[in-house]
């Protein structure tokens, strides 16, 4: 069966306007849901990522290594975790991320794993 990644793609600061509570609440929220998707037998892994203000960001374009420290202010959008799952199909995919508590606040980005290229067309 092929695999897609549910990306919760979400608003940098919007952690920041939860109480810890209702922080708490949100982060069992989406345990549940992946509970749910392992005991289907369709949750391949899953994890919550901490927010952009402690990730690197390493660039070697031009063969020149550069290492830029967050928050990164031009920043729109964060991935703030992920359900690596197994499905039949896309059409699968998208209905589980529909069913998703993070929908409610973010945007589910749902894709496929795949090679980096594509070579049927070599």
């Amino acid at each position: 069966m092929p695999a897609y990644m549910l990306l919760m793609i979400e608003p940098p600061t919007q952690r920041a306007t939860r109480t810890e509570a209702q922080g708490r609440e949100v982060y069992a929220r989406m345990q549940r849901f992946g509970e749910g998707l392992r005991q289907q037998g369709k949750l391949l892994a899953m994890e919550s990522l901490a927010s952009q203000a402690s990730a690197v960001r390493v660039s070697g374009v031009g063969g020149n290594s550069r290492v830029l420290d967050g928050p990164f202010s031009e920043a729109k959008e964060m991935v703030g975790g992920f359900f690596m799952v197994d499905c039949a199909s896309l059409d699968e995919a998208v209905a589980l991320a529909r069913l998703c508590p993070a929908a409610e606040w973010a945007t589910v980005e749902v894709r496929a794993l795949a090679p980096c290229y594509d070579d049927s067309q070599a």
